[in-house]
């Protein structure tokens, strides 16, 4: 369908979007494994991140953990009492135990050695806006990118 702007539906969908949730499953105390639009799946331990924080105290109860659900749209998981948590977070937390570039670590690589979007794709032999999608969460950060990275600062320091 075309707007009176002569957009239709495709350009009008947001570009840069992070993953959204589509499945979830309790599979322990304090652990979930979920699925991702992307058609990541990734289990979770949510443990830490609510023993770090008063207001997720509640979830230390099994019968409430167990009551989570899916937010409307995949853009987070909500329990009751008002518990919820974001699906930016959950993304990164997901990745993070798993071994995997989050965003924010990326983006703390491009910082720590001081390098632009331009300088980082020149580095890791990739387009500025695959760059950018990586450091903004819009795109899965591939296993091959981190071990560039790291490659990339071991060679340098070797330099």
């Amino acid at each position: 369908m075309t707007t009176a702007h002569g957009e239709n539906d495709e350009t009008r969908k947001p570009k840069n979007k992070a993953p959204l949730i589509t499945a979830v499953q309790i599979t322990d105390t304090m652990k979930l494994t979920i699925t991702w639009n992307s058609g990541e799946t990734f289990d979770l331990d949510l443990a830490e991140t609510i023993k770090l924080s008063a207001a997720f105290k509640p979830l230390t109860d099994p019968a409430l953990f167990g009551q989570v659900v899916i937010e409307e749209w995949g853009h987070g998981l909500d329990w009751p009492e008002g518990l919820d948590m974001g699906a930016d977070r959950l993304y990164q937390l997901c990745r993070e135990q798993a071994g995997l570039f989050s965003p924010s670590a990326f983006d703390g690589w491009i910082k720590k050695n001081q390098l632009s979007l331009t300088t980082a794709a020149d580095a890791l032999g990739m387009t500025r806006r695959m760059i950018a999608h990586y450091r903004s969460g819009s795109r899965p950060i591939p296993k091959t990118v981190q071990l560039a990275c790291i490659g990339w600062e071991t060679l340098k320091k070797a330099a």
